[in-house]
């Protein structure tokens, strides 16, 4: 068939070699160096494999041996997939053009790589069975049966696991691997909310338009729950919190939310219907200074002066006194709380 399609297009016959020639690496079972090692024999100049999760890079030169450190330009470049996610790319550095079966080649070896990587330990995709994350986090599982679950979403013996949980539009995927590039790094989407389990976690690394809450280093179950409280307490101002930075504001969260809902500087705040005073109470909450909540409000700092003057009116707070501005910020942080 191959010799019959040759004379309708020439490179027909090549590209067919090439799936003849991974399907048989295949068959043997080769690993990661091995095919890269045989790529470049194939394409006749170095060919890279990189896995993101794993921050693992192979380049391999046509003689078998590791390309030197410095990678001249790649000249052709495909993405591994796995499970709908990308896990990796693979590459050529050909001097010059490409060659003809240069796609076709590299087609092939990310399909052969993302079999490897499924094959031999558990798959590097960042998306998890929902399942297993629910088993590290719960609270009714034992520590055997924890342990296994973390084993089989890849995390190693005894690695202190960080829970964060997220609220956003953005890929659960994209958010894992942005905090934690070179670790593992599971999540899930539960209930209204996305689970990340992570061994590490860069607060400064999280896209904008995501809110997070990050638990501690600790028992998966109380980094869950900690987390979960860490979320209710972010704001547009501080999209990203650690349980920890909360200290003594956490308790806030453990109020019963009838006692909340009752509370009088609570109701007072409820009552603020322009968006434009919460936002300059916001302000000046988190600032408490008068200019410098104008500046973050791009206003006057008399405008913001005046304002805060008949909001403290209608709260009864005497926002200027430090009293005042302690209740104010207890009152506003109980609001949010309420999710309103």
């Amino acid at each position: 068939m191959a010799a019959r399609l040759s004379h309708l297009d020439p490179d027909v016959e090549g590209a067919i070699r090439v799936v003849m020639f991974y399907d048989t690496l295949m068959r043997r079972r080769v690993d990661l160096p091995a095919l890269a090692r045989a790529t470049a024999g194939l394409a006749e100049c170095v060919a890279g494999i990189r896995l993101h999760s794993a921050g693992r890079t192979l380049r391999m030169a046509p003689d078998g041996r590791e390309a030197a450190p410095d990678p001249a330009s790649v000249s052709t470049s495909v993405a591994i997939t796995l499970d709908d996610e990308e896990i990796g790319t693979v590459w050529l550095e050909r001097e010059g053009t490409p060659g003809a079966l240069d796609d076709a080649v590299l087609d092939r070896l990310a399909i052969a790589v993302a079999t490897v990587v499924e094959r031999y330990g558990p798959a590097r995709t960042t998306m998890a069975d929902p399942a297993l994350v629910e088993l590290v986090i719960g609270a009714d599982g034992d520590d055997a049966a924890r342990h296994r679950a973390l084993r089989l979403l890849g995390f190693p013996a005894d690695a202190p696991i960080r829970v964060v949980v997220v609220r956003s539009k953005v890929p659960l995927e994209k958010i894992g691997t942005l905090i934690c590039p070179r670790r593992p790094v599971k999540a899930a989407a539960l209930t209204d909310a996305g689970v990340i389990l992570a061994t590490t976690v860069d607060p400064a690394r999280f896209p904008e338009g995501v809110r997070a809450g990050i638990g501690a280093a600790d028992c998966p179950h109380r980094s869950w729950r900690d987390a979960g409280t860490a979320l209710r307490f972010t704001t547009a101002r501080q999209p990203v919190i650690h349980y920890d930075d909360l200290g003594a504001l956490a308790l806030l969260a453990r109020i019963p939310e009838e006692d909340t809902r009752t509370n009088a500087d609570v109701v007072a705040i409820t009552r603020l219907a322009d968006p434009e005073d919460l936002r300059t109470l916001d302000a000046y909450c988190a600032t408490g200074s008068v200019r410098q909540a104008a500046d973050s409000l791009h206003l006057h700092h008399s405008s913001v002066a005046r304002r805060l003057t008949q909001i403290g009116k209608s709260l009864a707070i005497e926002l200027t006194e430090p009293t005042g501005l302690t209740r104010a910020r207890l009152a506003l942080t109980a609001w949010r709380l309420l999710g309103e």
